[in-house]
């Protein structure tokens, strides 16, 4: 423990004095840990917090946080170094920098239903720019007008066909950063339209809008369901808490009657 102490004094005072600047030894220090990267990190940082998210810094704040908690662990067991005890030391270390991963997919996964309710009024309005526009063009067109929560991954979406990939690839792995009902099949119609076959393009929009139709259809019964269910919830709350106040009133009564 003394140990520990001298190091945190011996820290602040460097600190203090401007020996070491914290921020530019963290940027410094972070190139290093970028193989940690997630490769949906940025992804999920700006599904959650929007477009403007630094995610350099967000990262870098990881990296101090694991390292501090590395460092604190390591001078708690200084007086009885072993290698059990430097593993343990990283280990804690590992998942303090990997906790805010972990809490952004929680985050995205609890998001989910929320965007399966969402993506069949955002597919319908992409319908209607599609029967002006080229399919990209048309995506491009509803990124501004799209749920925030669609944002990142149809700028992601858009870059890769500007880019050159005409392949159905962009359109399935936006499918799989959002693994609702039906997105894959959405996104397949989509690329078909995109291929620019003008002889079955009214077919195919007309089926598309088939499709987006029964999307939307099976939006409303769900939310139709789930608020009914949350009525019927809030209706045993009621009952149990009205019945339960009548038995115990019945039962103050009675004991009182008895002790008279």
């Amino acid at each position: 423990m003394m140990f520990l102490i001298i190091a945190i004094i011996l820290f602040f005072i460097i600190i203090y004095n401007n020996v070491v600047e914290p921020k530019a030894f963290i940027k410094e220090i972070q190139g290093g840990f970028k193989f940690l990267v997630e490769d949906d990190y940025e992804f999920l940082l700006r599904l959650k917090y929007g477009e403007d998210i630094d995610v350099n810094d967000i990262f870098g704040k990881r990296v101090r946080n694991g390292l501090i908690a590395m460092a604190v662990m390591f001078f708690l067991f200084l007086s009885q170094i072993q290698f059990v005890y430097v593993l343990f030391c990283v280990i804690v270390g590992f998942v303090v920098f990997k906790q805010p991963y972990t809490s952004l997919k929680s985050y995205y996964k609890r998001n989910l239903h929320h965007i399966n309710l969402m993506l069949p009024y955002y597919l319908k309005s992409l319908e209607i720019l599609v029967q002006h526009y080229t399919v990209p063009v048309a995506l491009s067109r509803s990124i501004e007008t799209a749920p925030e929560i669609f944002r990142p991954g149809l700028r992601d979406l858009v870059a890769k066909i500007e880019a050159g990939d005409m392949s159905v690839n962009p359109y399935m792995e936006f499918a799989k950063e959002y693994p609702v009902r039906d997105s894959m099949r959405m996104m397949r119609l989509l690329y078909r339209l995109s291929l620019g076959d003008q002889n079955r393009k009214d077919e195919q929009l007309m089926m598309f809008s088939r499709t987006v139709s029964s999307l939307q259809n099976k939006s409303r019964e769900q939310k139709y369901a789930e608020r009914l269910s949350a009525m019927e919830q809030r209706t045993m709350i009621m009952l149990f808490v009205t019945g339960g106040g009548i038995m115990v009133l019945m039962l103050l009564s009675m004991m009182m009657m008895m002790n008279y």
